[in-house]
């Protein structure tokens, strides 16, 4: 019987919720000032970093805000000159929070965020089809926390963060004439985050923080196969649906975070940060079958591996903001961000570049309300593919788009 190496290539990206990079979209002040960091004046800064709440100038902040992200990506085979185009609905991330000061030294918040997900959709008979022919994806991280206040100039914060998932992924499978469905709803994890906050001037923050390595585990996840003989579930093992289930568990990787902001002038400030992603903690990904024998371990022919060989990247970023008025606020920023990735290892469903953005916009304060706006456009740089492990070659292109709307609220 002939077995069939489903690639799982694409899970990898599936249980990450954005491949190997994360989407920098929980904050519009912070995306127009390149998404940066040490902002604390309101509940927006928890996602970044927990100690920032003991700074936040209200006992009270509540946030919340949208963003639409629109992306494109074009593969190109240099043999025949091919060229495919995805067509990517608009994603819609978007961000809640809440802080709350019972006693001077001591803040208690809660953050809500989608920190990775996305679309991409292929035409169905496209080269790599095998790969990938949709991919919907969607995350959710619960972050309770709480800061003290160690002294006047600096605190320390701590969350506990828990992960929600869900993935849809539809992929051809030619050697059969058929199709399969991967498909989970409940894949979870559990990781914590900490940091500290320092303003040991009124004119600098400076803003140091940790988000732990988050093991995301697919439990009963559920692969559905379509096939135009009925023969084929039998000889694989499937049940009378063409189903079979199946576990897998993804590393996801930590990050650290320093950032700082100055404010060279009552009206001006500029702020920066550096990222540093440990993504060579994951090298492979093991899908584990419950039945069918379509993996490629020579002892275990339902446990399929599959390397994965990121590395370790790092982002830059830089932004400022100035007051026009007490109430306007004016935003540029740009950052780089490294892809996690060689052209090696360049996989379709979750294409990362080394890219360029710049971002801007724009802030009003009506007293204890807030309204901020947002928008950023990415250049990524082209790559070459080389992954010889799928058999995948070209060029790959990509451009994105964002624009966000952030609420905020500081009653007292």
């Amino acid at each position: 019987m002939k077995k069939i190496l489903v690639s799982t290539a694409l899970l990898a990206g599936v249980l990450s919720y954005a491949g190997g990079f994360r989407v920098s979209l929980q904050g519009v002040k912070q995306l127009a000032m390149a998404h940066t960091s040490a902002h604390a004046e309101d509940a927006s800064v928890t996602f970044f970093n927990p100690a920032g709440m003991s700074f936040i100038p209200s006992k009270l902040s509540v946030v919340a805000g949208g963003f639409a992200a629109s992306n494109k990506v074009t593969f190109q085979n240099f043999n025949t000159l091919q060229s495919t185009e995805t067509d990517n609905p608009v994603g819609t991330p978007f961000y809640a929070a809440i802080t709350y000061r019972p006693i001077e030294k001591l803040t208690v918040g809660l953050s809500v965020t989608t920190p990775f997900g996305s679309t991409i959709k292929w035409p169905n008979d496209w080269e790599g089809k095998e790969m990938v022919q949709k991919l919907e994806l969607k995350s959710f991280y619960f972050q309770p926390m709480v800061s003290v206040k160690l002294a006047p100039w600096v605190s320390f914060g701590a969350s506990y963060i828990y992960a929600k998932g869900v993935v849809d992924w539809d992929k051809a499978v030619t050697q059969f004439g058929g199709q399969v469905n991967i498909n989970d709803k409940k894949a979870s994890g559990h990781g914590y985050g900490f940091g500290f906050y320092f303003r040991p001037d009124p004119k600098l923050d400076v803003s140091i923080a940790y988000r732990s390595a988050i093991d995301m585990k697919a439990k009963k996840g559920t692969a559905t196969f379509q096939f135009p003989s009925q023969s084929i579930y039998t000889q694989l093992k499937l049940n009378a649906a063409g189903q079979d289930g199946f576990s897998a568990v993804l590393p996801l990787v930590e990050e650290y975070t320093i950032g700082l902001t100055y404010k060279v002038t009552p009206k001006w400030q500029v702020s920066a940060d550096f990222n540093y992603h440990g993504w060579e903690r994951y090298s492979k990904l093991t899908l584990d079958f419950e039945n069918a024998p379509i993996g490629n371990n020579p002892t275990d022919p339902t446990i399929l591996t599959n390397p994965k060989n990121f590395k370790n990247s790092k982002t830059f970023r830089l932004g400022t903001q100035y007051a026009f008025t007490n109430m306007i606020y004016g935003r540029l920023g740009a950052y780089y961000d490294e892809a996690p990735y060689t052209t090696d290892n360049f996989i379709p469903e979750t294409p990362s570049y080394d890219t360029y953005v710049v971002t801007g916009g724009i802030g009003i304060k009506l007293k204890q309300f807030g309204v901020d706006i947002a928008g950023g456009y990415a250049m990524p740089q082209y790559r070459n593919v080389n992954n010889a492990n799928l058999g995948f070659y070209g060029q790959s292109k990509a451009t994105a788009f964002y624009l966000g709307l952030g609420l905020s609220y500081n009653p007292f």
